[in-house]
This record gives structure tokens, C-alpha cells and sequence, in this order.
């Protein structure tokens, strides 16, 4: 099979296309032939090294994908050859936490029947790649940790992208109003029709004063809160949450400003949460998309060849909606 090998950690030169053995499945396991692998942001952190999560060398990067059962091992039971199914590095973790987040940059994958769930109808294996990490990661933020209530506002940063697509219908759903940020005119597009009920531009200089004008939030969701998070506390009501979902250096905040608002900051990393959260999020998730409120919006189909140039564009601002890689 052909897959994306990394042998030493760097950049994006360091993502190679070879060929390796099919997988046989071990007991307890399956093989995927995967039609669709999800590109996360937290690939290109693990390739670079230093990550929270660090695989030894060499590995194949990638932890969602979607695709159909071929092989069945001895003890497996749930899955048969044929069905469509897809995985979710979130649950990979917590159940593996050395293996459940790779493998998946890759023609065929076997993984153990436990982190494999079976597909929906109607969701394309595109859609499916973009659920693992993207719907969790949202999902757990806003309500675990960030305590999200109908009727409640949320201002969620970078809306656009896979995991602000994925909580901004989430939010709606739950019964909340949200205020989005956008930065290009396709990705204010796109969060209206997922239903901000109030998109801001990020790239123009001044935006906040828009976002103080309204409402002030109850909760925050920040992807880069070594740019924004003292704004945050600006924008932020009384009492309110912050919930800080990605970040990429340091950052200076006045205690005091936190202090006058009683508001807290709350740091989220998924990879700490335990198998059964997951899988009660992924059952909440899945409940969501055959009611038809939660879909996964994907901006970007790309051949396994390019793994390189998806890993550089899924941490490139403007990003909108989950870049997937087709074998």
C-alpha cells in the first residue's frame, strides 16, 4: 500500500510518499481501506517533535479517516467486511494513548474494533474524516468545559475553520446565539450559512469594537489565544468563561482585567479526556448528524501526494471548513 512516512522530525519536506505491507489484522482488530483522512493542525505539531504527543520514528501520520471494513480479525465482532465506517483519533488516545493517533496518511490502516465506528448514511467519507478530532474537540469545549446554556452567547474565533464550523453548529443546535469571526469573504459566507447570527471579520483592524457593541458574551472560544486572549477578557461578561482551544506562543494578560470581570479561563486539551467522554460525545455527535443539525463542512479535497502542502495549508490563516487527503 502507499502511505506518508515520517523518519525524522522537521518541516513539511520531511512528509514521504512510499510504499509499504498491506496490514493483516491482529485479533480484536480491523482493516480500514481509508477513502478519506482528516489533516489536523495537531499532525503538523507531532511532525515537528515536541508535541504532547510524540510518536517514535518513523510512524504515518494521521488519526481520523473514513472508509470500509476489508479485513476482520479473530475476537472482532461488531464490524463486517463492507461496512462504512470511520475513525476518531480522539477515542484512538484515549483508549492507546502511544498509538491511537497515527497511521491514517495511509491506503489501508488496521486499528483495534473499539476505536472504529460505523458510519452514518448520507455522510460522505470526506464528511467523515472531519468528524474525529474536529466535532470532539468542539464539542467538549463548549459544553465540559466551557458549560454552554440555551440562550447563552458565544463568541467563537476562527468560526470558519473545521473545529469552529463543527461548534458553531454545535452551539445552534444547543440553543445558543453565536457570534463568529471570519477572515476572508468565503469564510463570512460560510459561518452565515452555518448560522452565526453575527459574523465579524477578523481581518479588518478594529473588529472588536463590532463584537463590544453586541451582547457581551458568557463564553468564549479561543483557537489562538496568543493573540486575543486580552482582548477576551475585554469583550468577556461578567462571570464569563474563556475557553482556550489552540494556541501557538505566549502571551501577557493583566490579572486585574480577569479579576473585575469574575471571569475565568479555562484551558482545554482533548487528548486528557477519558474513553468513556469520548464516546459520550461522539454518541451526542453522531445523535446530531442524523437529525441533520450537525454537518461537517469540508473545504478541501487533496491526493495523499500532497500531504505536505495539506499540513502547511491547514495552519495557514483563512483556512475554511477540514482539509481531507484521498488516497
Amino acid at each position: 500500500m502507499k502511505a506518508i512516512s515520517v523518519h525524522e522530525f522537521g518541516g513539511p519536506e520531511k512528509l514521504r510518499m512510499e510504499t509499504h505491507p498491506d496490514p493483516a489484522p491482529a485479533p480484536g482488530e480491523v482493516v480500514v481501506a481509508i477513502r478519506a483522512a482528516g489533516v489536523n493542525p495537531a499532525d503538523v505539531y507531532m511532525r515537528r517533535g515536541g508535541y504532547r504527543l510524540t510518536p517514535a520514528l518513523p510512524y504515518i501520520p494521521g488519526g481520523d479517516a473514513a472508509g470500509e471494513i476489508v479485513a476482520v480479525g479473530g475476537d472482532a465482532r461488531r464490524l463486517k467486511v463492507g461496512q462504512r465506517v470511520f475513525i476518531a483519533s480522539t477515542l484512538g488516545v484515549a483508549i492507546d494513548p502511544h498509538a491511537g493517533f497515527t497511521g491514517c496518511y495511509a491506503e489501508r490502516v488496521a486499528r483495534p474494533e473499539e476505536q472504529v465506528l460505523a458510519l452514518p448514511d448520507g455522510v460522505s467519507f470526506a464528511q467523515a474524516a472531519a468528524l474525529g478530532l474536529p466535532y470532539t474537540t468542539a464539542h467538549f469545549c463548549l459544553f465540559a468545559r466551557g458549560g454552554a446554556q440555551a440562550g447563552e452567547t458565544v463568541f467563537i474565533h476562527g468560526a470558519s475553520g473545521s473545529v469552529g464550523t463543527a461548534a458553531v453548529q454545535l452551539a445552534k443546535r444547543a440553543g445558543l446565539r453565536v457570534i463568529g469571526s471570519a477572515g476572508s469573504a468565503e469564510g463570512l459566507e460560510l459561518i452565515r450559512r452555518e448560522g452565526v447570527d453575527h459574523p465579524v471579520d477578523h481581518s479588518r483592524p478594529g473588529y472588536l469594537d463590532e463584537v463590544r457593541r453586541l451582547p457581551a458574551p458568557q463564553l468564549i472560544l479561543e483557537m489562538l489565544a496568543d493573540r486575543n486572549l486580552a482582548a477576551d477578557i475585554d469583550v468577556i461578561a461578567p462571570g464569563g468563561r474563556i475557553v482556550i482551544v489552540g494556541c501557538r506562543g505566549e502571551t501577557t494578560i493583566n490579572p486585574r482585567s480577569l479579576m473585575a470581570k469574575d471571569a475565568d479561563i479555562r484551558g482545554v486539551m482533548i487528548w486528557n479526556a477519558a474513553a468513556d467522554q469520548i464516546r459520550s460525545v461522539l454518541q451526542d455527535v453522531l445523535a446530531g448528524v442524523a437529525e441533520g443539525a450537525l454537518r461537517p463542512v469540508v473545504g478541501r479535497e487533496m491526493p495523499l501526494s500532497e500531504a505536505a502542502r495539506a499540513q502547511e495549508a491547514v495552519i495557514a490563516d483563512g483556512n475554511n471548513g477540514k482539509i481531507v487527503l484521498i488516497p
